[in-house]
């Protein structure tokens, strides 16, 4: 018999043993991992099965070598493996900025390539590795801040042979010398690189907002974000989402199915109006809807105020709500300031070449914070990808990468949807193959006849896979 094989959600951590399969989505325990549908996600971030990751253990062999040990119990059990010791430390060490999604991962991917180059990684925060789709689903499935972690910055380090920088934000770099100013506390210090990684992924998007309460709406980016917000919301019964597009719809449907009263303002009169056609928002809007989400759309909110303990909302179209929280989502804008600041160029993120290669010598990109020859996608399919293909560089296997079709899950579980959403200049319209109070199947045919995109929404999201073979890929050579 073969024997059964653990994999691992490259995102997020979760695992799938085939021994016990995942009965809570219809897969018996015994199913093998290729025999699980297509179109199956992680229960935990949403990606598909191309992100998955297997872990080479054995529970029959383990099975067996643990029946072993009770007969011989002088005989000990196998060891976990240590952490290897041969980093070459006079050769000059790879650095990379940020740790979150897109730092750890390329972490991660180096490390199977290479286990003798100094790996150095820096966080303006505690570094801990967590999953950030997650973020956005914690409420409903009652996750604290300290759950979502799966790893702390040391263990990272352990796993990775890595030094971790903590608490320490990059102020300069020298691009002509290879040098980085750093600061943690009140001390500046600096850092030889020989290859850098800039991973700084994005900021949220802040608009002016006039009144008392301007300064209180919550922006949610990373884990220290939702550690305000979670110890902030307490005691509060209702919350206003300010922006319905992928970051607000998916906040919005978290909190209202952990009990909250919620409301979305947004200026377009559709949900998601940037990613999908309009009958595939209006069946989010009514899917949230029923569940009692209250949306105010085609406006914007105009003052904040502190009103006896909550939030007094006054509309431009001249309505008012009183709320306890808020929450701004109005999108986010890659971080290019310490790129911008040494010269490197810069457009909306940090421009690359298919390499991940910046306009400097030996300074590359990855993440929410590059635009890769012309595309900024602040997507995990992107990131994943560029990981990939930026280790195999970095290792000394120059690897360009390429972007094929993506699609984008969007985590509004009361109305799940798929989107592949076309370029942004692309000539040509959306069309309804299917529009009903169930699902909503939509291509994006350009002026030539090409399937440049397409939208599902509610149960015609199974078919997604399909579609995304039948789409041009977001790189067309």
């Amino acid at each position: 018999m073969q024997e059964y094989r653990i994999w691992e959600c490259l995102v997020c951590g979760w695992v799938y043993d085939e021994s016990k399969g995942a009965p809570e989505d219809g897969i018996a325990p015994g199913t093998r991992w290729e025999d699980v549908p297509k179109d199956w996600q992680c229960p935990e971030c949403g990606v598909g099965k191309d992100d998955f990751e297997m872990i080479e253990v054995r529970r029959i062999a383990m099975a067996a070598d643990n029946a072993a040990a009770a007969e011989s119990p002088d005989k000990p059990l196998p060891s976990p493996v240590a952490a290897s010791s041969d980093v070459d430390f006079s050769r000059a060490p790879v650095v990379i900025i940020g740790t979150g999604l897109a730092g750890y991962h390329l972490a991660k991917e180096l490390r199977k390539l290479d286990q003798t180059t100094p790996l150095i990684m820096i966080s303006a925060d505690d570094g801990a590795h967590y999953s950030k789709p997650q973020l956005s689903t914690a409420f409903h499935k009652q996750r604290s801040p300290l759950q979502l972690v799966s790893n702390t910055a040391r263990e990272m380090a352990e796993t990775l042979n890595a030094q971790i920088l903590t608490f320490t934000r990059v102020t300069a770099m020298d691009t002509a010398s290879r040098v980085l100013t750093m600061r943690a506390g009140a001390h500046d210090q600096q850092l030889h690189y020989g290859k850098l990684v800039l991973a700084m992924g994005s900021d949220p998007v802040e608009i002016p907002m006039a009144g008392s309460a301007a300064g209180c709406a919550y922006s949610i980016n990373d884990l220290q974000d939702f550690q305000r917000f979670y110890t902030g919301i307490a005691g509060a019964r209702s919350v206003l989402v300010i922006g319905g597009g992928l970051i607000g719809c998916e906040y919005a449907n978290d909190l209202i199915q952990a009990g909250f009263d919620v409301h979305v303002v947004e200026p377009q009169t559709q949900l998601l109006g940037s990613l999908i056609p309009p009958a595939a928002g209006d069946l989010v809007q009514n899917a949230l809807t029923r569940a009692g989400v209250h949306f105010h759309l085609g406006t914007t909110v105009k003052n904040l105020d502190h009103a006896a303990g909550s939030v007094r909302v006054e509309l431009a179209d001249g309505s008012q709500l009183q709320v306890d929280r808020v929450i701004s989502a109005i999108g986010v804008r890659p971080r290019v300031d310490l790129a911008q600041h040494a010269g490197v160029r810069t457009t909306r993120g940090i421009v690359t070449d298919r390499y991940l290669a910046t306009s400097a010598e030996q300074v590359f990109a990855l993440g929410d914070c590059a635009d890769v020859d012309g595309h900024n996608l602040c997507y995990i399919a992107p990131l994943l990808a560029g990981a990939r293909a930026l280790a195999q560089t970095l290792a000394g296997s120059p690897t360009p990468v390429h972007y094929g079709n993506m699609p984008v899950s969007i985590k509004t579980t009361l109305c799940p949807v798929t989107v592949s959403p076309p370029p942004c200049n692309a000539d040509g319209q959306w069309q309804y193959e299917r529009s009903d109070s169930q699902g909503v199947i939509a291509r994006f045919i350009a002026s030539d006849g090409q399937l440049q995109g397409f939208a599902l929404a509610g149960d015609a999201c199974k078919q997604a896979p399909a579609f995304s073979e039948q789409t041009a890929p977001i790189m067309q050579n």
